[in-house]
């Protein structure tokens, strides 16, 4: 399965889309960023949006890749899939992650439109509603967005396909580690701060303890988001991690 992510806007949470929610769950899928300066950790390869004819090249001798399109290359990306006439067909998804900020709702509805004028059919666009606020009704935070798509139906939307704001994102840039490889870690970080001699060796080690712990109570929130995003029908190739970190 080849997936892209994408939005015109910013600060949408891509990169934690793409590194934390999908990659993981898509058997030996490639991350892949097109981006001009902020490439994240721990991706596959790095290029710029110029570099489109690599990319669908690319594209045509793996199985399966995420493609996390950065804000600034999206309009440069989008033109050159104008002229390679077809190539959105190398990808059986497009999701575009939105957040409550009514700019970032407009840049949304901004990228579905493009997005559909190359061509590419509503049942391979995704919204995944991102930094979702548990307090608040999701419907009314997202209200412009899902009226749009309500009366120009570009896109699929299910409201269970939603992430919550945690810190386990922010903590996760600094280790080159997803939330699955944190789940999976079974170091006995007790024991170590026990025999730790100094305290800013204790304090370390307890920040990895909590950072496991952060992963192993967002993780359910993540394969919840990703059955939503109804890709596991499409392919093979999806693992659920909540499965495999029970097993």
């Amino acid at each position: 399965m080849k997936i892209a992510v994408i939005n015109f806007s910013g600060n949408v949470g891509k990169s934690t889309v793409a590194r934390h929610l999908l990659q993981p769950r898509i058997d030996g899928a490639d991350l892949i960023s097109v981006e001009s300066l902020n490439a994240t950790e721990g991706q596959t390869q790095t290029i710029r949006g110029r570099q489109f004819a690599d990319l669908q090249e690319y594209l045509q001798t793996v199985t399966s890749a995420i493609v996390d399109i950065g804000a600034s290359n999206v309009e440069q990306l989008l033109e050159l899939m104008r002229q390679y006439r077809g190539s959105h067909e190398d990808f059986d998804a497009f999701v575009v992650p939105t957040v409550p900020a009514l700019k970032q709702q407009q840049d949304t509805i901004a990228t579905l439109v493009e997005l559909s004028r190359i061509g590419v059919p509503s049942s391979r666009v995704r919204l995944l509603f991102n930094m979702v606020d548990d307090r608040e009704e999701l419907a009314r935070s997202f209200h412009p967005l899902l009226n749009f798509v309500a009366d120009h139906p570009v896109a699929q939307s299910d409201l269970a396909c939603r992430l919550g704001e945690n810190e386990i994102y922010a903590r996760l840039k600094s280790t080159g580690m997803n939330v699955g490889e944190w789940v999976r870690d079974t170091i006995d970080y007790k024991a170590l701060i026990a025999r730790a001699e100094d305290s800013a060796e204790k304090l370390a080690l307890a920040h990895k303890l909590a950072t496991r712990r952060l992963a192993h109570g967002v993780l359910p929130e993540l394969d919840a988001c990703f059955a939503a995003l109804g890709l596991m029908g499409e392919a093979d190739t999806t693992t659920q991690l909540s499965d495999s970190a029970a097993a």
